[in-house]
């Protein structure tokens, strides 16, 4: 792609995978920055918005929000260690989330196999028998 080529938010759209409101909605958050416009009022993108949202993709599959991107990508374009620091204290929050996400994952899956023993119990004893798990869930409602 040539450094200088421009786009429309049709043509950024297609080639992101976003949609047109989602390209509005990123500019508005500011993760994306301010576009400049035509004389008629049309948006135009250049190559670099291609490469953030690309940068914006990866970092949500990997879990983080909008706003967490905000933050990284508003860091101090100067850098330096106060730089370093911002992105230090960010990733120890999200490692944090991660930590209690995953305790409440692993408690979630104990619930689940005791849930799957009930029932492998059951069905070897009277395959005919009432679901124990149906039962206990009715139970604690």
């Amino acid at each position: 792609m040539a450094p200088d080529a421009t786009f429309t938010i049709g043509e950024l759209a297609a080639r992101t995978g976003l949609t047109p409101d989602a390209l509005r909605y990123y500019e508005r958050l500011r993760v994306i920055a301010p576009v400049r416009r035509t004389a008629s009022g049309y948006r135009v993108y250049t190559g670099e918005t291609i490469e953030r949202l690309r940068f914006i993709k990866q970092a949500q599959l990997h879990g983080l929000t909008l706003a967490e991107i905000r933050e990284l990508l508003q860091v101090d374009t100067r850098g330096g260690v106060g730089r370093c620091r911002r992105v230090q204290r960010l990733l120890q929050r999200k490692l944090a989330e991660l930590d209690t996400r995953l305790t409440q994952l692993q408690e979630f899956r104990r619930s689940l196999e005791g849930y799957l023993a009930q029932c492998n119990r059951t069905l070897a004893e009277s395959p005919e028998a009432e679901c124990p798990v149906v039962e206990d869930l009715r139970r604690t409602k």
